[in-house]
């Protein structure tokens, strides 16, 4: 009868410092300080203005910009869009972006441009300078195009005189151009590193224009216009075509390379023709206006404000009539260039110095914020914007 032995596989006991040393942790487990949480992961600055957004609008008290009552719900997005737009003005700074959207909403409350779309101005002073067209192009896009034509100027005195005036008119165009984009209508946001496509094209015609000529007047209107549409409306152009410029005039433009980024000189596009727009248009080249190398209707026949009939005759006095659109055009441009290179810090020019932007958190008047010497972080301030390439050079 066998016995069957039981065998032993033998087991390696542990060392006593091997023992020790797992014995170690356990023991220690309890007097250890809890792990940290890991640190949170910093929001966008579109997240971090969405979140502040509440308190922009009560602080205000408007909530409403370009007809677009704004949420801060993070899905809605023609809100998302429009804050995106002042970051991308602010080169995605936060702070800046807020002083402006603050500025721009109590300027709204101010002014009412969605009601001054529906009021009637001065067709003696108004009538024939400024025109909205939309073009299809092939693919389904439009293309919303605003159109300020100096040559119908008829009487500068009467025109630009009144600086609040002028402003609205100016607003009011240019909410008329917003509305064309159907903001409320946006599914998508901007992207981060790609075009927007939320904007529009501006073409500026100097037909029979002078770039000679001064008037305090158009200077004191065309510097108002710049501060205010530039605060209130930040990237919404494109592309700007400066048509029928003089030959004379191409000097200015090729010294502005120096002095601009490639970004914004990108912006700019002096014509000599007003024809050679649709070489430059090609994709709604068929059915830009007629005077514009198109096959469409005169711009004349384009969206524009509503003008009432004249409450008086427009003073004109021979040749001071002729040159009504020269010095308008001539000022504006003057003016919108020094303050785009002021931005940058770049060497002024002695025909487009005097440029004094104004500050973004100061109080809004009928014809924009009030300007302040000593406000270095607005966000209009030279050390903010250096560098700044994206909406710089916006409505005027």
């Amino acid at each position: 009868m066998s016995t069957e032995t039981e065998v032993q596989v033998p087991v390696e006991a542990p060392q006593p410092d091997e023992t020790a040393a797992a014995a170690a942790p356990a023991a220690a487990a309890p007097e250890s300080p809890s792990t940290p949480e890991p640190p949170k992961t910093a929001g966008t600055p579109l997240s971090k203005l969405t979140e502040r957004l509440d308190e922009i609008t009560k602080q205000a008290e408007h909530g409403e910009m370009w007809g677009i009552e704004l949420s801060s719900d993070s899905e809605h997005i023609p809100s998302q869009v429009i804050l995106q737009k002042f970051l991308r003005a602010n080169n995605n700074d936060v702070t800046l972006a807020e002083k402006q959207l603050v500025s721009a909403l109590e300027w709204r409350k101010t002014i009412d441009p969605v009601a001054l779309v529906e009021e009637a101005f001065d067709r003696s002073k108004f009538d024939g300078l400024g025109f909205i067209t939309t073009h299809k192009q092939e693919d389904g896009k439009e293309t919303v195009i605003t159109w300020n034509i100096y040559g119908s100027v008829k009487d500068k005195k009467a025109t630009f005189r009144d600086v609040s005036e002028f402003v609205k008119w100016r607003a009011a165009l240019m909410e008329l151009s917003v509305q064309q984009l159907h903001l409320e209508d946006a599914t998508e946001l901007i992207p981060d590193k790609g075009a927007d496509p939320y904007q529009m094209v501006q073409v500026h015609d100097y037909q029979s224009v002078s770039f000679f000529r001064m008037d305090a007047d158009v200077k004191a209107a065309t510097k108002e216009t710049i501060q205010t549409l530039s605060m209130a409306y930040p990237e919404l152009m494109s592309q700007k075509y400066f048509v029928n410029v003089p030959s004379i005039m191409s000097w200015m433009f090729g010294a502005l390379k120096f002095f601009l980024a490639p970004a914004t000189i990108k912006k700019f596009h002096p014509l000599a023709s007003g024809a050679s727009l649709s070489n430059e248009l090609k994709t709604i080249a068929d059915s830009l206006p007629s005077e514009y190398g198109g096959q469409g209707p005169s711009v004349k026949e384009g969206m524009t404000v509503i003008l009432s009939e004249p409450t008086e005759e427009p003073q004109t006095n021979g040749a001071a009539a002729d040159s009504d659109a020269e010095e308008a055009a001539d000022e504006e441009d003057a003016e919108e260039l020094a303050a785009t290179r002021s931005k940058e810090e770049a060497p002024t020019l002695p025909e487009l110095n005097d440029t004094t932007p104004k500050t973004a958190d100061s109080p809004p008047t009928l014809d924009g914020p009030t300007s302040t010497s000593d406000e270095k972080t607005d966000f209009m301030s030279k050390g903010d914007q250096k560098g700044k390439e994206a909406g710089e050079i916006d409505f005027v």
